[in-house]
């Protein structure tokens, strides 16, 4: 303003060079600067650039410190801003300065501005017209900025401080106004779903949602919310969500740490005494829950209170019987010793608590909701009517994979996606020693036999090692690692075993393993080639010597470890951002597809340049691609969960004949009593146990009976006597599978009525008692196993073994289609399975038969048949053998194996022969010449 115009003049071109568009000030001090462009001219990477170039923190003649552009001296942000998109950064450093984007995203799910409804609008007028109005930039300043200070630890060892001013990303700061707003407006006893991705800053955006809850105030000026509590079911991220919300917060008081390394008394006793107090925000694990939902109950009356609960990946931690206990904890009153309960009151307590209460309010965040989450905490889209196909409950804020990858904060795993094929060949060492056994329970036996051999793994070993010192162990400026992924603890044990060995062997340097798994691993005869594993008991201690003691994903970070095979372990909630190569060797499907393989998503400085592999030798692309798919852009369900498969299985369970209802009502007198008793309750379960194994044991006999006379009828080639004794062979059977079907219904029944109360208010006391009845009965009726079906595979031997290279691809996923995911319809559907009985040769046969493909012509055949005769032919030995013989004595000798092996290295080729064609212009031409 002091400027004179003759002076601008003066200063001309280099004056506006150095000139920053647009600074906004508060009380006088510079709080937002903004370089602006139309698209028309330049477009918003130009204001980045020039952010970089010519808004120095420091004069470059001077060396001299900017005020207005320093580091926590000036300017809190800087945007770069066109009329279609909005970057941000809180700290330039020239160059080196990282802007981050600041856009709303589209409806479609992606990154971006979609065209504003109003077409005399810009596409970024959210900026001003939102963020930047006076109120909510003044909110912005006073609960969201923050200092965040971290101790980091490179690669080497060496710990510094690393100082980040946080400013939040566009949908952060939309996602907590707009759940403060509601929450405001509706009052406790809501839900509302947040669907963020990985790479959504998700711990910032809870730590604001409970620091801003905590102090909201009804109109009355009254707090909205006693206590916000924050669930986390994610051991691993426990502690940095913690540090995340304490940081926000440097009052005492505010936010109470549950765990044992805080304060004195048990984690029950600090619990129960942060609720009684009321403490603004408590941090609580998952875990926890079972060890002080007593404490809390025998605490104090907590009913009059509000309570916000804020579970982070909600699927695991808020449905079934957690919240059910959780609900009726938070609710429970100390009753005064002379008032007597019946069980009928305390059942009308239980049937209220399941109800959508009006002091709790849930606030469930989540990068993968499975249809239940959506069920129980998405929001009709018309509250008006109940839950339908046409009103499906939907996530109340969303920020999608696909924006999260388009912008930068995640990266596509599906980008470098190899998969792998097995073909195996098995035989019977001992030809005559053959049986008949159940066709699944079979197959689902040999696949397991194979999976556990020693070879297949081995070959499995020798391509994740090669594959990883080939292509991994150079990358990050060699701190890159990676994890294997297998199906079974004494899978990863042997895994183990032979990437040891392997190493050894090869005499590698620079590579070496981890192993991650839980409890003790025991082999038996039973298994594969374990002779040197039989009476040594594994644990993972045992099998990593070089942890010395130190916490695994610690020592994993270092340059000491570069692979970390695991089972069941580590596949979510580990983030190791040096992760860049992941081998599969487990079936993997839906959300633990999507959560397992997203443990490459983390950025890390170059891995987006070099990118994510994965080696996959278990599922099919299209799998993979179906698992991804719902989760790209929004998560929605393609129907809704039918309540009235309740009252179905409710009269199948009566209709079974095991159990009276009066036995029913006499376990939840009995149940409910002040001091309870266990062996009245167990006596009261009694007769319908003798009941199910009497019938059971019936049912067992009847069925080796009926199997033999089967057996005997077959052999003696009467067609009638067979059919009898099949029909009758086949009832027995039915009747030991309605008996085990029973069981497994009375937990469906019990899984399902708990999930569903707390979306549908029943209003039944006789489902409350059946429910309560059915969960105490289940684990008395025990199944014997029938030894006559175990099936033995001392006999088996892998005679071929063939691991195939199939194909590199991007999965590319789509942003169009139908992605619903499916709710659970097949609620007590069970029935009695008509088993196959086959002979195991038979079985072996079919197995081996799974690598050929089923729509070959006659042409086909023929043209195949004189391929491998060809190949046989290349056998000198078996050559002479079938020359100096007739074709029966030829055929004793070594041609069928010539054989065998002729059809796998044949399949070999061909697979080669077909890539190169495929991906190689120069090979195709040559080879469409010889063709015409």
């Amino acid at each position: 303003p002091y400027a004179t115009e003759e002076y601008l003049l003066e200063t001309g071109k280099k004056a506006k060079a150095w000139r920053i568009d647009l600074v906004l000030f508060v009380n006088g001090l510079p709080i937002v600067t903004l370089e602006l462009k139309s698209e028309f001219k330049q477009a918003v990477e130009n204001a980045i650039k020039q952010y970089r170039r010519t808004r120095l923190p420091k004069d470059p003649v001077t060396k001299k410190p900017e005020p207005l552009l320093t580091f926590k001296r000036g300017a809190l942000v800087h945007f770069a801003v066109s009329q279609y998109e909005v970057y941000m950064t809180t700290k330039l450093e020239g160059g080196d300065t990282y802007f981050l984007p600041f856009n709303k995203g589209t409806k479609e799910g992606g990154a971006g501005n979609d065209i504003p409804e109003d077409v005399n609008e810009y596409a970024s007028s959210y900026l001003w017209n939102e963020v930047l109005h006076p109120d909510n930039l003044l909110n912005i300043l006073a609960r969201y900025v923050h200092l965040q200070i971290e101790e980091v630890e490179d690669w080497q060892g060496k710990k510094s401080k690393k100082e980040s001013l946080i400013f939040p990303r566009y949908h952060q700061w939309d996602v907590v106004n707009r759940l403060l707003s509601a929450a405001r407006e509706e009052g406790p006893g809501q839900k509302y779903l947040i669907q963020h991705s990985a790479g959504s800053g998700k711990s910032n955006s809870i730590a604001w949602t409970a620091h801003q809850l905590s102090s909201l105030y009804t109109g009355a000026g009254d707090k909205q919310f006693h206590s916000v509590i924050v669930v986390t079911d994610r051991t691993v991220l426990d502690d940095q969500l913690q540090d995340t919300i304490y940081q926000f917060e440097h009052a005492d008081g505010v936010v109470g740490r549950i765990n044992r390394d805080i304060g004195d008394g048990s984690k029950s006793e600090k619990l129960a005494q942060a609720l009684e107090n009321s403490q603004p925000i408590i941090i609580v694990t998952i875990q926890t829950f079972p060890f002080v939902l007593q404490a809390i109950e025998n605490s104090i009356s907590l009913k009059e209170r509000r309570y916000a609960i804020i579970a982070d990946e909600a699927h695991s931690s808020q449905t079934g019987s957690t919240a059910r206990k959780l609900k009726e904890v938070l609710l429970a009153e100390n009753s005064d010793d002379g008032v007597e309960f019946t069980s009928e009151d305390i059942l009308d307590a239980t049937i209220t608590a399941r109800r959508d209460n009006h002091n709790l309010s849930y606030f469930a965040f989540t990068a993968t909701p499975k249809p239940k989450t959506l069920e129980l905490f998405g929001r009709l889209p018309n509250p008006a009517l109940p839950p339908s196909k046409q009103n499906r409950p939907e996530a109340f804020h969303i920020y999608s994979m696909r924006q999260a990858i388009e912008e930068g904060f995640i990266l596509d795993v599906l980008k470098n996606y190899t998969n792998y094929k097995v073909a195996y060949q098995l035989a019977q060492k001992i030809r005559t020693k053959d049986e008949e056994v159940d066709s699944k329970k079979a197959q689902v036996k040999l696949n397991q036999w194979v999976r556990l051999h020693d070879y297949n793994i081995a070959q499995k070993v020798q391509v994740i090692v090669e594959h990883f010192k080939d292509n991994i162990l150079g990358l990050l400026g060699g701190q890159a690692k990676a994890m294997v992924v297998t199906s079974s603890r004494k899978e990863v044990v042997r895994y183990k075993k032979e990437f040891d060995k392997y190493i050894a062997s090869k005499g590698y340097d620079g590579i070496s393993a981890l192993v991650a798994f839980s409890g003790e691993v025991v082999f038996s005869d039973n298994d594969p080639s374990a002779e040197d594993l039989v009476g040594e008991k594994f644990t993972e201690n045992s099998m990593n010597p070089g942890l010395k003691g130190r916490d695994m994903r610690k020592a994993f970070d270092t340059d000491e470890f570069q692979v970390m095979l695991v089972a069941n372990k580590f596949q979510t909630g580990f983030d190791q951002p040096k992760l860049c190569a992941m081998y599969v060797d487990k079936k993997l499907y839906g959300v633990e597809c999507v959560q397992t393989l997203s443990r490459l998503n983390r950025t890390y400085p170059g891995k987006a340049e070099s990118g994510t592999f994965i080696l996959d030798f278990f599922n099919d692309p299209q799998d993979i691609l179906d698992s991804f798919q719902p989760y790209y852009q929004t998560a929605e369900l393609a129907d809704v969960s039918d309540p009235d498969l309740v009252f179905d299985l409710f009269d199948k369970l009566r209709a079974e004949g095991i159990f009276t209802w009066q036995e029913v009502e006499q376990f939840a007198v009995a149940f409910f009593v002040k001091n309870k008793s266990s062996a009245a309750i167990s006596n009261i379960c009694k007769p319908a146990v003798e009941r199910w194994q009497g019938r059971y044991k019936l049912a067992v006999d009847a069925y080796r009976d009926s199997k033999k006379i089967f057996e005997e009828a077959k052999k003696s080639g009467n067609a009638v006597l067979i059919a009898n004794a099949e029909k009758s062979f086949k009832e027995c059977r039915e009747e030991k599978d309605r008996l085990e079907i029973f069981k497994k219904d009375l937990g469906s029944f019990t899984r399902f009525y708990e999930f569903m109360s707390q979306i549908v208010d029943y209003d039944s006391k006789d489902l409350e008692k059946l429910a309560l009845y059915a969960r105490h009965l289940r684990p008395l009726l025990r199944e014997k196993l029938d030894e006559e079906d175990d099936i033995d595979l001392s006999n088996i031997t892998l005679s071929h073994y063939r691991l195939s290279k199939i194909r590199e691809q991007n999965i590319v996923m789509e942003s169009e289609g139908d992605y619903g995911l499916n709710p659970g319809s097949d609620l007590g559907s069970g029935k009695a399975r008509d088993k196959k009985e086959e002979y195991l040769s038979q079985i072996l046969a079919r197995l081996n038969e799974l690598f050929l493909t089923d729509n070959l012509t006659d042409n086909d055949l023929i043209n195949y048949a004189h391929m491998i005769r060809d190949k046989v032919q290349e056998n000198k030995s078996v050559m002479d053998q079938i020359h100096n013989n007739n074709p029966e004595q030829a055929m004793l000798g070594d041609f069928f194996q010539a054989l065998d092996d002729a059809v796998m290295d044949s399949s070999d080729a061909h697979q080669n022969q077909m890539m190169q064609i495929l991906s190689n212009p120069e090979v195709a031409r040559g080879f469409a010449r010889v063709v015409f």
